[in-house]
């Protein structure tokens, strides 16, 4: 499969194709310090925000009405609010209802990667031809500063190995790196290099919403560059996001 059919891999397929972020995950298995949980909010537009949390049933339903009204609908995607893996049932009902209607939709999932490894291979089997890992580091004395409630030796090791096994086996795999200033700063072009060895196919370094962008982003972007594509059209999506890349309908649908 070519990656240009979804349009965060591709900037001119973000022109023209539109996905849709189903919220059927409320949970998450990590808490990150710059995360905000309280998810519910018509007002804002970040990684993590939903007006509503979806039933698969409510998923298949919402399907069926966005692809009826935006035909160019191309990709579905599972991004939160929470951690797909952590509701790993949901989302795997969602699929199933969705794949009984329409066998040639393509799917992507968002995750923080801890429970990558372990289910690997049933992304796979559930049809996903997409997924992004969010690291954020790649020494322990960095990633201590980001997470909690977390072993991140294992979180570390966890996300390479995923990212290692989904590559290899033609999954097409994005990194989003958190550009976070007197934290992680000087690790991000050990993480682009990293990732790209163990066959990540593009990088997404973005700033934490709602802080302004630094100046330095678009720096850190070209340095690391070198080793790996970067994303330079992301639009931050909520997790209930439709339509466009730049023209989010979700306000008309939730």
């Amino acid at each position: 499969m070519d990656p240009i059919n979804h349009p965060c891999f591709d900037y001119l397929t973000s022109k023209t194709s539109a996905r849709l972020h189903l919220p059927v995950a409320p949970d998450c298995n990590i808490q990150c310090s710059f995360c905000n949980r309280a998810y519910d909010c018509i007002n804002e537009s970040r990684p993590g925000v939903t007006s509503k949390i979806l039933t698969p049933e409510q998923a298949l339903d919402k399907f069926l009405q966005i692809k009826k009204n935006i035909p160019n609908l191309s990709i579905v995607g599972f991004a939160g609010p929470g951690d797909p893996l952590a509701n790993f049932e949901q989302v795997k009902q969602s699929i199933e209802l969705i794949k009984k209607v329409d066998n040639h939709v393509n799917f992507c999932l968002s995750t923080n990667g801890l429970w990558l490894p372990k289910y690997a291979d049933e992304i796979i089997n559930a049809g996903f031809s997409y997924v992004t890992i969010t690291i954020n580091a790649v020494t322990t004395a960095i990633a201590a500063k980001i997470y909690t409630r977390v072993d991140v030796e294992q979180l570390l090791k966890n996300q390479m190995d995923g990212l290692e096994y989904l590559a290899t086996r033609g999954i097409f795999c994005k990194v989003n790196t958190l550009y976070l200033p007197g934290i992680n700063e000087h690790e991000i072009e050990d993480i682009a290099r990293k990732v790209s060895e163990n066959g990540a196919y593009m990088m997404n370094i973005k700033n934490v919403v709602p802080d302004p962008t630094p100046p330095s982003l678009n720096e850190i972007r070209e340095k690391c560059s070198k080793y790996i594509k970067q994303m330079r059209h992301c639009r931050q999506c909520r997790a209930d996001s439709i339509g466009l890349l730049e023209d989010d309908k979700f306000k008309d649908y939730f």
